[in-house]
């Protein structure tokens, strides 16, 4: 594999993992519950870091392209763990719930494992990304309804 290849290879598990962590950081406690209790073997955890809790600063843009400004502090839970294949996970969740972010980060963990890769992906971040698409879809649809399309008229005697 030369270096181009090999830099492709690496750019794509990049965004696979920002798509994990995504996907894991939306998913909603019940959701992880779930998936926790269809685990077929519970894996063997060492905490490294958390769950611990704190504020992240919010920035935002008026109409999305104007100068960054901060909005305002949230807070955040964030965890790492290893499990005993050596394998780290990282979770990061909007919120106080330790459990939800401890939970998240074992799947992360998992998610890299090559054993259980497709059951994470089939258990929880496929319904994930299928309750947020259907929310937008229903989100687009919402706001469709209330689109008015305005237009001139021109009147025979303004010619």
């Amino acid at each position: 594999m030369n270096s181009a290849q090999r830099h492709e290879a690496e750019a794509m598990e990049m965004r696979e993992r920002k798509r994990v962590t995504d996907l894991l950081a939306r998913a909603e406690r019940e959701e992880l519950d779930a998936a926790w209790e269809a685990l077929p073997e519970r894996p063997a955890v060492q905490p490294v870091r958390g769950p611990e809790t704190g504020l992240v600063m919010v920035r935002g843009r008026i109409g999305g392209g104007g100068s960054p400004f901060n909005l305002g502090e949230v807070t955040v839970t964030r965890t790492t763990i290893r499990i005993a294949s050596g394998k780290v996970g990282h979770a990061h969740a909007l919120g106080t719930d330790r459990e939800r972010s401890r939970v998240a980060a074992i799947f992360d963990a998992l998610w890299q494992e090559p054993a259980t890769k497709d059951f994470v992906e089939r258990t929880i971040l496929a319904p994930v990304a299928e309750r947020i698409g259907a929310a937008d879809a229903k989100k687009a649809d919402e706001t469709a309804a209330t689109r008015v399309d305005f237009f001139t008229m021109v009147r025979g005697e303004d010619k």
